[in-house]
């Protein structure tokens, strides 16, 4: 038994786990929020609901958002209108969206994440991704570490569909990971890109508009790892410490 409590202390890390870097990326598009019923309703083919306009302005207006960033514009709208009706079938143009386009903006998360660390990408140990956006396999975990170059053994751990709390979920994960594998470099990363849940207005669901209200497209990225005393910390680090 004193042989194993000595194996662990050996593997675990020192100290608590902290998030040593953060990177974010939105896709380029950008929708002021005070005017995006003009266009949410314009788009869809919706305008002639000038009632049900009203209380999505005022849904809005409450919010407290200034402005968003969406990956679909009104030209790819208009190319697939099936996705601006209320229960269109579209499924796959949306599936075929989400499926590129996640990978790609969580790979410019996770790259600005990985230049502010100042480390080689190869200490990498872990890599944890969520997302609400589509189902794929191989996820969207597997052509991550492919865009970003990462070794294929790296481990992965792909969450889908567990709504809004899973990025603490993740986190904790992470922090798991980092403090019981001494030298673990964890890369967290969670995106959005909600093609999947847009769609247009009937007022027999007006809970719905507040999902196209609040919603909108971005990935953020943080690299997790508990203290090393062989390796020196990048002075860009950061130093918040995960605590329990």
């Amino acid at each position: 038994m004193a042989a194993i409590h000595a194996s662990r202390k050996t593997t675990r890390s020192e100290g608590p786990a902290t998030i040593m870097a953060i990177g974010t990326a939105n896709p380029p598009n950008l929708y002021e929020q005070s005017s995006y019923p003009d266009f949410y309703f314009r788009v869809t083919d919706s305008e002639h609901m000038k009632e049900l306009k009203q209380k999505f302005q005022r849904i809005c207006d409450r919010t407290m958002i200034k402005r968003r960033y969406m990956l679909l514009t009104e030209e790819i709208l208009r190319e697939k209108p099936g996705m601006c009706s209320y229960m269109g079938t579209s499924f796959d143009e949306r599936q075929d969206i989400v499926v590129e386009e996640v990978p790609r903006l969580a790979k410019e998360a996770a790259a600005k994440a990985i230049k502010e660390w100042g480390r080689d990408k190869s200490e990498i140990t872990h890599l944890l991704f969520c997302s609400t956006s589509g189902i794929d396999m191989p996820g969207a975990d597997y052509r991550l570490v492919k865009l970003l170059g990462l070794p294929l053994a790296v481990n992965r751990i792909m969450l889908y569909s567990q709504a809004c709390h899973m990025g603490a979920q993740m986190l904790r994960i992470a922090k798991d990971i980092a403090e019981n594998n001494r030298d673990a470099r964890v890369l967290l990363v969670a995106c959005e890109v909600n093609t999947i849940i847009f769609r247009g207005p009937d007022e027999r669901d007006i809970q719905s508009l507040a999902g196209q209200a609040a919603f909108a497209d971005g990935a953020a990225a943080v690299i997790v790892g508990g203290p090393n005393p062989r390796a020196s910390r990048s002075p860009s680090s950061r130093s918040c410490l995960l605590r329990k």
